[in-house]
Parts: structure tokens; C-alpha cells; sequence
């Protein structure tokens, strides 16, 4: 967060756990950063009325007092966006944590400040425009390494146009030093400093038809999500919502990665903290951190900082979506922000809506998941870059009618429904077939067409459907069990079972299957709805379900999901060309 000149401007009046009243406000502005008491708490004025200001603090408040001073920045609560982002681990308001860890050691001492891109390391800068360049906003002037495979674009701020007088040879610069001015006089320098609650502006919103490539068979094939959509992951305590949240992190062909970790428990933070750096990127062979940002508003932190930190990861993902690069964001979670909401909203004795969530809860939410997007970005070439907003909803006792669940589910385009019943029988990921969906499904079938294979789409219609059928026939199953069954409804059983054990289910552990491409994914339901409809076939010709199920097909297909992916498409091929030439043969028996 930038620093600006303090001045005193009142004193405290009431304290109210996060929530301060200061007296003496007048001139102040609604959304203004304060520091708060004599040592100087970070907070945000919320509410004004005349000189009373309403002050949600990002610091614990204990040991404050009743006319304490609160001192004005002057400035809304910004990001500093430059580079020195990637790799990097903040708390809700940017301060770095490792700076933070060496001023204070293991507990973050209140009203500490630390500057959140170091000013002190020098970056090598590369000049892409020349001296009498007309220059607008949005456009690239330079370009710095950041990290091993992601180039960071220095960018004209919105706002700014002009003639370039003078741009500063390649070389190394820290971020305070000017790399060019434009002849009004005006400095370029490496980063900018933007207000979160304010969306970046672009030149015109896309339609979003770009798959967004996750390597979970269930959400690519089934639910699948584009680059610039957003998706939500609902489910009760223990279901793997945060563990697939990280698995997305970890697997997804988004060029860069936000991580904010939203009022979730220190432990799992530490866990990707301590798994990201020894992971490689699929992509480029690196560290997979050299292309992560992660924001930790752990449980123990203050409980005002959740929305902040919520703000600060999309700010930031939008800025490199102005770059032109595709950007995922995981919030884990969003209720923890709404929790937050409930809270300072109970403090400030507003009228509670449903649940005690505040009655703006819904356009919190909306406001949110509408900065997701596929965009052309500003500039004078048309730069495309995308932002994808994937949030975990923590509904209590996984009940999904509560608000947060309801509110997000309006929004939203992919709905990945986290089964409680899965995730006890260790099937995972536990997103449940019959209660999720994907709005987003017709125009990345289109796409699956053109590059996969033309009958993608028709397969894993067939496959839901068997999906469906299986969930019909359960309740029938459960009363006469299903060898009483006629022998087609048998099948159905036993290929729904193939599909949910040996292509759903995922080892999260297993390298060959943690990560599964497109081409692998198709290969793998194919030989499944091969199977199902070459048996349909020699049923309907008088072959019995126990002659069907003597060939080692069933075991074969379930080995399916262990074949490294280089080798998957020409084994599962061969494998498709056995089931067809065994079961056929069952014609003339």
C-alpha cells in the first residue's frame, strides 16, 4: 500500500472490535486510508456523517483508547503493480510478509509498515519505444525479465498519453527511477499505484470461448470453465475444497496465478508455500512460484483485512491481464469475506439481511466476479488478456440455499457442487455429476470440436446420461440389489461405474494422473462409451453380460488413467481396437 503525507485530522471517539469512530473528520473522503491511534493501525473510512467517520481497521484494535489520534493518507486503499509481484507472498494489504518476518519476526507487530515491491533491486529494462513515439494509454514502452517465463510489460497508465521526449537506454533501474518522460514533463517510471475497488479499464469485453485447461477430467470434459469466466466451488467442511482450488493453481495453462487465501487456516497456506516452489510448471519446466502471487488473510489476522485481501488479488490479476497474459484467480474462500462483511456490518447496526449478511451482500458479490473477463486491453496494438475468478464457497453444514452459496450462484457461470457423500468414500475431486453445471458448456464444445475431436461433445453427452441413468436405477438397486436387474441395466451399472472410478476420480498424488490433457481425457471416454455401446450392441444379438464381461476389458480401462500421457493416445487406441474386435466377434456365438 502507497504511503502518503499524514496529517491529524481527529481523534477517536468509539472503538467497536475492527470497527473505530473518530471525531473531528471533516474534509476527510468516504473509502480514504486513515492510520489509526498513536501507532498508526491501517484502516479505511467506511461511513461519514458530518465529522464522524466510521473506520473498519485492518489490525487488531486491542489496547486502543478513546481519543487516540487518527491521521489521513489522504489516499484510497492502493496496490503498488510493478515488478517484483510474482513469486511473492502478501498479506491483505500488499505488506510483503517475508519483509514484515524480518522487522518483527514470527508475529506481525501492529501499525508496521513495509513497501510491497522492493525499491533497492535493479531490473533490466529494454526500451520498445524511441524519443518522438505518440504514446496512449495502455501502451508498452518497455519490457523487463521478470521471472524465467513471464516478461513483464511496462505499460503507459491509464490516464497518461502523449510524445515520449526521452526513454532511458537498456540497462538496470530500481522502480523509483524514471525510465522515460513525455514532453509535458511527466515520468514513467517502472510500476503504478492503483485503487482496488476500482476495475482496470480495457478497451472492449470478448466473449469468453477460450477452455481454460485444468487437467481435471471432470471440470474439462463436464464443467468446463473459459479464460475470462468464473466458477464457484461449493462444499461442506472436508470435501477438497481447498485442495482443488490448489490443484487448479497447480495444473491450469493460465499464464499467471493468484492465490489468496481468505480468512482460510494458517496450515494450508504453509502447505502451498512449502509445495510451490519445488513443483515445475507443466508449461515451461520452471518453478511453478515463478508465475504465483499469493495473498494470505489467514484465520488468526485480522478479520477486516479478508475483503481487502480480496481486492488487492483481483487488482492485481487484472494488471497483468493488461499485459496480454491469461490470469486465474482462486479465492479461498468467499465466505470467509462475507463472514467479514456480517461482521463489520453487525458492528456498524445496520439492517441485517438474510442470515445477518448485510442487504448489499449480493452486489458485494457481483461487483467482484464482473472483473473477471476476456478482454482487448488499452493500448494502440490489441493486446487480449483474460481474467478467470474461481471462488470457494464454505456454506455451513453444506447446506447450498444459505446466501453466499444463492448470491454466487446468480453470478456465476460454472457451478462445481462439492459432494459430502464423495468425499467420505475418497472420490476425488468430490465434485458431484448430477449437481453441477457449466453455463459455458456450448461455446467450449465448439472449440472441443475443432481441436480434440468432432465427436467430443457427443460422448460426454452420452456419458451424463449414463450418469443419470445409474442415479435413477439406484433406488431400484437398493431394494432388490442388481443382480435382479435385466441385463442392459446391469451394463449401464457397470460402465457408470467406469466412468465414475476409473475416469472422474483423480489421484491428486499420482504424477501420470494428477495432470491430464485434453487429448488423453477424449481417448480415455472413448474406449469407456466404446465399451458401453459394442455390449449394448452384442446384448441386443444374444450375448449374455457374463460372456461381455469375461474379456479383460474391464481391467484394462481402469489401468487407462496410469498410461503416461506421451504413450495414452496410441495404447488407449489400441486398446479401443480390442474392445471392438472382442465384442463384435460375440456376434456369431
Amino acid at each position: 500500500m502507497s504511503v502518503a503525507t499524514e496529517k491529524i485530522v481527529g481523534k477517536i471517539s468509539r472503538i467497536t472490535g475492527p470497527v473505530v469512530e473518530a471525531k473531528g473528520m471533516e474534509g476527510a473522503q468516504i473509502y480514504s486510508v486513515v492510520k489509526v491511534g498513536e501507532e498508526g493501525l491501517i484502516g479505511e473510512i467506511i461511513r461519514l456523517e458530518r465529522d464522524l467517520a466510521v473506520i473498519q481497521v485492518y489490525e487488531e484494535t486491542s489496547g486502543l483508547t478513546v481519543g487516540e489520534p487518527v491521521y489521513s493518507t489522504g489516499m484510497s486503499l492502493t496496490v503498488e503493480l510493478g515488478p517484483g509481484l510474482l513469486a511473492s507472498i502478501f498479506d491483505g494489504v500488499q505488506r510483503p510478509l517475508p519483509v514484515l518476518f524480518e522487522k518483527t519476526g514470527p508475529f506481525i507487530y501492529r501499525g508496521v509498515e513495509a513497501r510491497a515491491l522492493p525499491s533497492d533491486k535493479k531490473w533490466v529494462f529494454k526500451p520498445t519505444v524511441k524519443p518522438g513515439d505518440s504514446v496512449s494509454e495502455g501502451d508498452v514502452i518497455g519490457e523487463v525479465p521478470e521471472t524465467t517465463s513471464i516478461v513483464h510489460r511496462i505499460m503507459i497508465p491509464p490516464g497518461h498519453s502523449g510524445v515520449i521526449a526521452e526513454v532511458k537506454p537498456e540497462g538496470e533501474y530500481n522502480i523509483d527511477e524514471p525510465v522515460a518522460y513525455l514532453e509535458d514533463g511527466r515520468e514513467i517510471k517502472m510500476y503504478q499505484i492503483w485503487p482496488v475497488r476500482i476495475a482496470r479499464p480495457f478497451k472492449v469485453k470478448l466473449d469468453p470461448q477460450e477452455p481454460l485447461i485444468t487437467g481435471q477430467r471432470v471440470i474439462d470434459t463436464f464443467f468446463p470453465v473459459p479464460k475470462g469466466g468464473n466458477a464457484i466451488i461449493p462444499g461442506g467442511f472436508g470435501t477438497g475444497k481447498t485442495v482443488t482450488e490448489q490443484t487448479l493453481a497447480k495444473w491450469s495453462d493460465a499464464d499467471v496465478i493468484v492465490y489468496v487465501g481468505c480468512g482460510e487456516r494458517g496450515n494450508e497456506m504453509t502447505e502451498v508455500l512449502t509445495e510451490f516452489p519445488e513443483l515445475t510448471d507443466p508449461k515451461t519446466g520452471t518453478p511453478l512460484m515463478e508465475r504465483t502471487i499469493l495473498i494470505a488473510n489467514t484465520s488468526n489476522m485480522p478479520v477486516a483485512a479478508r475483503e481487502a485481501s480480496i481486492y488487492t488479488g483481483v487488482t492485481i490479476a487484472e494488471y497483468y491481464r493488461d499485459m496480454g497474459y491469461d490470469v486465474a484467480m482462486m479465492a479461498d474462500s468467499t465466505s470467509r469475506w462475507g463472514e467479514a462483511m456480517r461482521e463489520v456490518s453487525g458492528r456498524l447496526e445496520e439492517m441485517p439481511g438474510e442470515e445477518g449478511y448485510p442487504a448489499y451482500l449480493a452486489t458485494r458479490l457481483a461487483n467482484f466476479y464482473e472483473r473477471a473477463g476476456r478482454v482487448i486491453c488499452l493500448g494502440s496494438s490489441d493486446r487480449v488478456g483474460s481474467v478467470t475468478l474461481i471462488g470457494a464457497v464454505s456454506p455451513p453444514g453444506g447446506d447450498f440455499s444459505e446466501p453466499m452459496t444463492q448470491n454466487s450462484l446468480r453470478i456465476t457461470g460454472a457451478f462445481w457442487a462439492l459432494d459430502t457423500n464423495l468425499a467420505h468414500r475418497k472420490h476425488y475431486p468430490a465434485i458431484s455429476w448430477i449437481k453441477s453445471y457449466s453455463l459455458y458448456l456450448q461455446n467450449i464444445e465448439e472449440v472441443y470440436r475443432e481441436r480434440v475431436a468432432k465427436d467430443f461433445p457427443d460422448l460426454r453427452k452420452e456419458a451424463m446420461s449414463i450418469l443419470q441413468k445409474e442415479a435413477e436405477l439406484q433406488e431400484i438397486v437398493q431394494l432388490v440389489g442388481p443382480d435382479a436387474l435385466p441385463e442392459n441395466e446391469r451394463l449401464v451399472l457397470e460402465v457408470a461405474r467406469m466412468l465414475r472410478e476409473d475416469y472422474l476420480q483423480q489421484s491428486a498424488f499420482l504424477d501420470v494422473d494428477a495432470h491430464c490433457p485434453l487429448e488423453k481425457q477424449y481417448s480415455m471416454l472413448n474406449a469407456i462409451i466404446t465399451f458401453y455401446n459394442k455390449a449394448r450392441e452384442a446384448l441386443n444379438k444374444g450375448a449374455t453380460i457374463n460372456q461381455i464381461f469375461a474379456f479383460p476389458h474391464k481391467e484394462e480401462i481402469a489401468r487407462m488413467k496410469l498410461i503416461p500421457k506421451e504413450e495414452a493416445v496410441q495404447k488407449i487406441g489400441e486398446l479401443i481396437s480390442r474392445i471392438v474386435k472382442d465384442l463384435e466377434s460375440l456376434e456369431v456365438m
